[in-house]
């Protein structure tokens, strides 16, 4: 897991400089980089009969780069990892959930009115694509489907360019357990939805937050 994770912040942060130097030669550009750690609960439904995870697993690592056209709407692409595993009383397993979504992101907070001024709330929506691989001996029971996701963060401005923010969304799986063949071979591997809960970082990579 470690070296995939290194893998991807490299990617990550080789893309982010890229786009700060292109952002520091047009000022009115409004990008940002996200980056989260939290927790996911995957739902029982996307396992066979007599499997199921716990009701909390660590870690969810998500990490998106996003670009506001205007004050209030915008687009997001990102990529999420997830680790979930077996709770008491199910047959034990381990997996991997990744995905990628690109979303639209929309900012109400200027229709709200009554919120301070460092605190923002953003809604996000999307499709995207998730790949579901169990580890050790059940590693040949991958799947990958679309998905459909649906979050709210809620931002604190700690500068003009840094904010912290709680990020909750929820991940469709646009799949079902028919996708299976017999049981026992579905035994692992996952073909639903997982509910996350992060807490992060935005940083502003342009030369204003907002310039319309």
């Amino acid at each position: 897991m470690r070296q995939y994770l290194k893998h991807y912040i490299f990617f990550f942060i080789v893309f982010f400089a890229t786009l700060n130097g292109y952002a520091q030669l047009k000022d009115t550009s409004k990008w940002k980089a996200l980056f989260a750690v939290g927790f996911n609960y995957p739902t029982t439904d996307g396992f066979v009969d007599g499997t199921y995870a716990q009701s909390v697993n660590f870690p969810t690592v998500n990490l998106g780069i996003q670009h506001m056209f205007k004050r209030t709407y915008g687009v997001k692409l990102d990529y999420g990892f997830n680790r979930f595993k077996n709770d008491d009383g199910s047959p034990e397993f381990k997996i991997n959930y990744s995905r990628i979504n690109a979303q639209f992101v929309f900012d109400p907070t200027e229709y709200i009115g009554f919120l301070p001024m460092r605190l923002r709330t953003i809604f996000h929506a999307g499709p995207g694509f998730s790949f579901a691989k169990p580890l050790g001996s059940l590693g040949d029971n991958k799947q990958s489907y679309l998905n459909l996701l649906v979050g709210l963060e809620i931002h604190y401005a700690i500068n003009e360019k840094v904010s912290i923010y709680v990020d909750t969304a929820y991940i469709y799986g646009l799949t079902s357990l028919d996708d299976y063949g017999p049981a026992l071979s579905g035994l692992g591997a996952f073909n639903g939805s997982v509910f996350n809960m992060t807490v992060g970082l935005a940083v502003s990579l342009s030369g204003c937050q907002y310039c319309d």
